[in-house]
């Protein structure tokens, strides 16, 4: 039987319309040297919306101000069924960002992340970010 796993994800994006990812150490469980969104698991008692905030603390030292809900993803892997709650928000340029998990980070046009070594569920989510930031800017 299959665990259920549900996370939240945060795409920052800028005035280039580019989007923040994470280049995934090689050492992880889930998806090594992948780029992916910053972001995880919702521990118990916690709301999508509060794991976003604190993943984001964690990972880049970065406070949302206005995270907003455009996606809830449910896909199937071989061991999870897991369910996604995907944020997006324009990141304030006066806030330095320190990459604290992960082997690097980079802004990405949301057309060229093709190229990467990306999951196929996170293409699907930037596709569709990428009408919305498009709409934004």
């Amino acid at each position: 039987m299959k665990q259920i796993r549900n996370v939240s994800g945060i795409l920052l994006y800028n005035d280039n319309k580019e989007i923040l990812l994470q280049h995934r150490d090689e050492n992880t469980t889930i998806l090594p040297g992948y780029w992916s969104f910053f972001g995880g698991a919702i521990d118990e008692n916690e709301t999508p919306e509060d794991t976003i905030r604190r993943e984001t603390k964690e990972e880049l030292e970065y406070e949302l101000t206005n995270p907003k809900l455009v996606m809830i993803q449910k896909f199937d892997t071989e061991i999870h069924n897991i369910t996604r709650y995907v944020y997006i928000e324009k990141y304030n340029p006066d806030i330095k960002l320190v990459l604290r998990e992960g082997r690097g980070m980079d802004w990405h046009k949301c057309s060229a992340v093709e190229k990467l070594k990306i999951d196929k569920f996170d293409l699907e989510v930037i596709k569709f970010v990428e009408k919305i930031i498009n709409k934004n800017l």
